[in-house]
């Protein structure tokens, strides 16, 4: 990966110049079945811009309540664009078709907020990497449809979610009007996301990146890694699937619950978890008082798995 950004070809993205950026936009692009594909530095800036482009000031968007645009964007969706939020709860942070349904407003003119979007999220960062049945993606577009709506997949992990199911990346996403794809997750790149979408969305979205200071300059050397990145750490992602099932054993957790490499871990003390484990050379984090998340990714070994798993559970015990 490292060699192939030492000889990117580059140019100035912002004047749409840099041939590395057209071909990874591309390859994207057409890699999940849309028009155009933008990117953008985070996964963050690619859910803004995407949801920016489904709904207007004062118009609401519906969304898990755990979902990452909710709880992990630092309210950026309603403080820069506008737009409101309501929310449906699922522990598996699976889209609840009925939930959705009953939430749906309706435009009624100048007395109530109408919904304009449904977020999904595929796979579910905080309900533990869980996969979206597709049935259910399916249902989802059908309702929308049917509804007058349209939807943003926040697709953060999507590629994990593919090599789980065996489901191509375009019928994953084909549920979708909008969707923001991460290269710096599990597919290792440095960094960098893209949003999808009609090419008159991607248009409009340029602007608005450059306009919230997200424009890149030389951005083939990034756009190289994630090429690298989508053509050598794809299918490897079911080791970091495996690797997850092992940790989870150990901590309590059951394997058959961990749909890919996010482990969710109880516990009565989450800050001495981290702690404790961080002291023993094991990295995890603590996304609540008595939740702890351990994620699993190319740099993680089997080995290292195993040793990680005798870690933290040792550390459970203390």
């Amino acid at each position: 990966m490292r060699a192939a950004m030492a000889s990117a070809e580059v140019g100035d993205d912002v004047y749409g110049e840099d041939p590395s950026v057209h071909r990874l936009e591309e390859r994207i692009a057409e890699l999940f079945g849309f028009e155009a594909a933008l990117f953008t530095v985070t996964g963050s800036l690619a859910n803004l811009l995407a949801v920016r482009a489904l709904v207007g000031v004062g118009q609401e968007v519906l969304c898990e309540a755990s979902a990452h645009i909710a709880r992990a964007e630092l309210g950026a969706h309603g403080a820069i664009t506008g737009l409101t939020m309501r929310t449906w709860t699922d522990p598996r942070g699976y889209a609840d078709l009925e939930a959705i349904g009953g939430l749906v407003a309706p435009d009624l003119g100048p007395f109530f907020v109408a919904t304009a979007a449904v977020s999904v999220e595929n796979t579910h960062n905080f309900a533990g990497g869980r996969v979206q049945p597709p049935e259910v993606l399916r249902g989802l577009r059908t309702l929308a449809d049917d509804r007058g709506l349209t939807v943003h997949l926040d697709g953060a992990r999507i590629w994990n979610a593919h090599v789980a199911t065996g489901v191509g990346l375009a019928e994953l996403a084909s549920c979708a009007d909008t969707a923001g794809v991460c290269l710096s997750k599990g597919l290792g790149a440095p960094v960098g996301s893209l949003m999808l979408g009609s090419s008159d969305a991607v248009a409009e979205a340029r602007v608005w990146r450059k306009r919230l200071g997200g424009g890149w300059r030389q951005a083939g050397v990034l756009a190289a890694a994630g090429l690298y990145a989508v053509d050598h750490h794809v299918d490897r992602l079911a080791d970091d699937h495996e690797n997850a099932r092992v940790i989870a054993e150990a901590c309590g957790v059951d394997p058959a619950d961990v749909d890919t490499n996010i482990v969710v871990v109880p516990t009565t003390d989450a800050a001495g978890l981290v702690a404790r484990c961080k002291a023993e050379g094991v990295l995890v984090g603590a996304v609540g008082s008595d939740v702890v998340r351990v994620v699993t990714h190319l740099d993680v070994s089997a080995t290292d798995a195993k040793a990680a798993a005798t870690v933290i559970s040792s550390a459970l015990d203390g």
